[in-house]
């Protein structure tokens, strides 16, 4: 059975970061992509960061660029979200989710997407 479960959300302040996990299980860890995506309270569900996996071919939407980073712990079957330079805007549900199949050009879209974890609030006060 195919798992992914998210950890590490919390409450911080502007400039401050942090660092979600999402340990992964089911599946082979090289095969294919993990997404990590955000809502926020009325808005719609957003790509953030995603990592292919075999390969590690990594994709940021223009909100995070340069603040945050995605990597994997091969031997932990666990893919990271090290956040920096918080901003308000940032506060949303963070989930991360698993595909054995991507089409788009990245693979940033929620919809290629079959297994989701329960989510982990990330909340930056000003």
């Amino acid at each position: 059975e195919v798992q992914v479960v998210e950890s590490g959300g919390g409450l911080v302040q502007v400039g401050e970061s942090l660092r979600l996990s999402c340990a992964a299980s089911g599946f082979r860890f090289d095969d294919y992509a993990i997404g990590w995506f955000r809502q926020a309270p009325g808005k719609e569900r957003e790509g953030v960061s995603c990592i292919r996996l075999s390969g590690g071919t990594t994709y940021y939407a223009d909100p995070v660029k340069g603040r945050f980073t995605i990597s994997t712990d091969n031997t932990k079957n666990t893919v990271y979200l090290q956040m920096n330079s918080l901003k308000p805007e940032d506060t949303a549900i963070y989930y991360c989710a698993y595909t054995a199949v991507v089409y788009a050009s990245t693979c940033l879209e929620a919809y290629e997407y079959d297994y989701w974890g329960q989510g982990t609030q990330v909340t930056v006060s000003s």
